[in-house]
C-alpha cells in the first residue's frame, strides 16, 4: 500500500516544481520566488465558485499578497479571453498571474502573462517560424501554475492553444519564457473532479506522451519521459477514474500530466492535428477528442512505428508486444473508463470531413507526425474515426 505523503519532491526539469498533497499552502512562497507582490489569479468561472479558490484568495491575502480575481475563460479559450485578461491585469496593477485550474486557465494565464507587454495582435506571436522572436521578453509577467487536472500539462509547457474566433480555428502562442517559473503539483487539488473529466484528462495526457514517443525526431530524453508516463496511467488512471477518493492515484496521474507536457516538447503527431480543428468549431473537450480520435491515428502511423510499439508494449507489461498489443490496451482502456468509439458521438458527421481535413493538415502538430500526412490522409483517419474501423 502506498502512502500518498511519501509522494512528494522538489523538481527543477523542465521547471522547478513543487510536488505533493498539501503543497497549494507555499503558493505565497511561491510568488515571492519570483518577485511577485500583487497576482493576479486566473481561473474558469466554475472553480472561481469553489472553496478552494476563496481559501487560496485568503491564504495570500493573509501573507500580504493582494490578489484579484479573473474568471473570464471558457473551456476552450479564445483570443476575447485573453484581451479581457489582459485589461484586468493592466487595471489592478498587478506585477504577476497565478495561472489556477485546468489546461483551459492554464492557457489563458499564461497568455495573459504574455500579451501585458506586447504591443502586437495576440496573433503576431503564433507558434509559425520565428514568430516568438516578435515578443518584448523582458515585459513578460511571471507566473506560478496551479494545476487541478491531470491532464494537458499546460504547467510544464511553453505554449498556449487559444481559439481565434474570427477563424474558427485553434491557434498556438509560443515563447520559451512561457514556461511557468515555479509549479504548484497538489495532488488534492484533483480529488472533486468527476470521474467523466478525470477519464477526459488522464486519456490527454496519455495523448500526449504517446505522441511525443513516436514522434520521430531523435530526443532519448523525451523518450524516457514519455514511456514512463505512460506507465503511470496505464497503472493509475482506471484507479482515479473508479475511486476518485484515491490520493495515490490523483498524485501518480497529477505527475503523468506533466510528465506529457514535458515529454512532448519532442513533438506531437495526427491525434492533435485532428482534435484541435474538431474543438475549435464543436467546441469539443480537448482531452477527449484526443481519446476518440487516438486508435485511428494510430492505425494510419501503424508502418512508422510498429517497432516502437513492441518497445512500449514490454515496458508496459501487456500480454502482446506488438503493435496489436498496444491498441487493444488502448481500446479496452477506453471502454473502461467510458470514452466513445465513434466521433459521431462529439457531432461530428461525414459531411464535416472536407474541412476539417484541411485544417488538420494546416496544424503546427502535423509536421511532427511519424508518417507525412496530408488532407486526403486526414480524411482517411475521419473517415475510420467515424465508423468506428481501427483495423486489423
Amino acid at each position: 500500500m502506498i502512502d500518498p505523503k511519501t509522494l512528494t519532491g522538489n523538481w527543477n526539469y523542465p521547471t522547478t516544481i513543487w510536488f505533493g498533497p498539501g503543497r497549494i499552502k507555499q503558493l505565497p512562497r511561491a510568488c515571492r520566488r519570483l518577485a511577485i507582490r500583487r497576482p493576479l489569479l486566473v481561473t474558469d468561472p466554475g472553480l472561481a465558485k469553489l472553496p478552494m479558490i476563496e481559501q487560496t484568495l485568503a491564504q495570500n491575502r493573509a501573507e500580504g499578497l493582494a490578489t484579484g480575481l479573473f474568471s473570464e475563460v471558457r473551456a476552450n479559450p479564445v483570443g476575447a479571453n485573453v484581451a479581457a485578461g489582459v485589461a484586468a491585469y493592466r487595471a489592478g496593477g498587478y506585477d504577476g498571474v497565478i495561472a489556477f485550474g485546468g489546461g483551459s486557465s492554464l492557457d489563458a494565464g499564461k497568455a495573459i502573462a504574455l500579451m501585458v507587454g506586447q504591443d502586437r495582435p495576440i496573433w503576431d506571436f503564433e507558434d509559425v517560424g520565428d514568430n516568438f522572436k516578435r515578443v518584448r521578453t523582458e515585459a513578460m509577467a511571471p507566473v506560478v501554475a496551479v494545476p487541478t487536472t491531470a491532464g494537458t500539462g499546460s504547467e510544464t509547457g511553453r505554449a498556449a492553444v487559444i481559439v481565434d474566433e474570427d477563424a474558427k480555428v485553434k491557434r498556438i502562442l509560443f515563447h520559451p519564457n512561457m514556461m511557468p517559473g515555479v509549479v504548484i503539483d497538489d495532488p488534492e487539488l484533483t480529488l472533486g473532479l468527476p470521474a467523466k473529466v478525470t477519464a477526459a484528462v488522464g486519456m490527454d495526457a496519455l495523448a500526449h506522451a504517446f505522441e511525443a514517443y513516436c514522434a520521430p525526431a531523435f530526443h532519448p530524453l523525451a523518450d524516457g519521459i514519455a514511456v514512463e508516463a505512460m506507465r503511470l496511467i496505464h497503472d493509475w488512471l482506471p484507479v482515479a477514474v473508479m475511486d476518485g477518493g484515491n490520493l495515490a492515484a490523483r498524485a501518480h496521474m497529477m505527475a503523468a500530466a506533466s510528465m506529457g507536457s514535458t515529454a512532448f516538447q519532442k513533438g506531437l503527431g495526427a491525434i492533435h492535428s485532428l482534435s484541435h480543428p474538431i474543438g475549435a468549431i464543436f467546441d469539443s473537450h480537448h482531452g477527449l477528442t484526443n481519446a476518440v480520435v487516438m486508435p485511428y491515428v494510430m492505425r494510419f502511423n501503424r508502418p512508422a512505428i510498429e517497432d516502437k510499439m513492441v518497445r512500449l508494449a514490454r515496458w508496459l507489461h501487456l500480454p502482446e508486444a506488438s503493435y496489436q498489443g498496444v491498441l487493444d490496451w488502448i481500446l479496452r482502456l477506453r471502454a473502461e473508463i467510458g470514452i466513445p468509439h465513434e466521433l459521431t458521438a462529439l457531432g461530428v458527421g461525414p459531411g464535416d470531413i472536407a474541412t476539417l481535413a484541411a485544417m488538420a493538415e494546416a496544424d503546427p502538430s502535423t509536421g511532427t507526425n511519424p508518417r507525412p500526412a496530408k488532407a486526403a490522409d486526414m480524411a482517411r483517419m475521419l473517415t475510420w474515426a467515424l465508423a468506428g474501423e481501427v483495423g486489423a
